[in-house]
């Protein structure tokens, strides 16, 4: 039996990357999942690649900076496979703009999907993470993506590291909310390093940028030297962590943070 038999998760930005392989990692432990994402084609693509015929997931539009898209897609997934027992709040972006080069549509696109889609979806699944938690020998789960980013200072994306920092307290903070009020609804989160995928590639460009070059490569040899454990992460090192945190392997755990990052900034 998988660590994740009989459980229901919703994983929001999860047409490609870290998202995309914690839905495989899940599936393959027993949950039903549904992809929540923006990327339509890619999403269906990646939930029928996993699905596999199986029935065990499925894809859902989710712009998780409409409340009123979270609340159908949240309503779906109960409709569908009879609860919720999972949230993952991935949704996120990297901007990769200085303080005073940023725009100030950019900013508020970085608070709108790294701030407000984690709140959203945190409020508008939680009664029906509430009531799945009523029936499992450790309740409910919510995994927050924040990043090392939203740990210590970041040289590259300064208002990516505070939209991050936020990510980090609120986890702590509504950990705290829950577990006070008996909701068995545990909240950790997870803080990956420079991962290879889109995102991590984007690091590199804006490493460079900052640099003062258009040497990405370098940019990208900087980066990984600064892993004392002599490569840069995947991502499938990241969903190893999102289903631990989701199982009942993980069944004492609230408000606290898991860092996957190679050794980063244990420096």
């Amino acid at each position: 039996m998988g660590k994740l038999e009989g459980r229901v998760a919703l994983i929001s930005g999860a047409a490609r990357g870290i998202g995309a392989q914690a839905a495989r990692r899940m599936a393959d432990e027993g949950a039903k999942v549904v992809i929540g994402d923006v990327r339509d084609d890619l999403g269906r693509k990646t939930a029928e690649e996993i699905d596999g015929g199986r029935g065990v997931c499925r894809f859902s539009h989710l712009d998780v900076t409409d409340p009123e898209n979270w609340q159908a897609v949240v309503d779906e997934a109960v409709e569908v496979y009879g609860r919720l027992d999972i949230l993952v709040n991935n949704a996120g972006v990297f901007i990769g703009r200085s303080l005073e080069e940023i725009s100030f549509d950019e900013w508020k696109t970085l608070v709108d999907v790294n701030l407000t889609g984690t709140f959203l979806g945190t409020r508008i699944a939680a009664p029906a993470l509430r009531e799945a938690a009523k029936d499992t020998p450790h309740g409910s789960a919510i995994v927050n993506l924040s990043s090392i980013a939203g740990l210590v200072g970041s040289m590259v994306d300064p208002l990516y590291s505070m939209t991050k920092g936020g990510v980090t307290t609120f986890t702590k903070s509504v950990a705290l909310y829950f577990g006070k009020r008996g909701d068995r609804i545990r909240v950790n989160q997870i803080h990956p390093g420079v991962i290879e995928t889109d995102m991590g590639d984007q690091t590199y460009t804006a490493r460079a940028r900052a640099l003062g070059t258009n040497d990405v490569d370098a940019a990208k040899q900087a980066s990984l030297n600064m892993h004392p454990i002599g490569r840069h992460g995947t991502a499938d090192d990241i969903a190893s962590g999102i289903v631990f945190l989701a199982s009942d392997d993980a069944g004492f755990m609230t408000g606290s943070s898991l860092v996957v990052d190679g050794g980063l900034t244990a420096q």
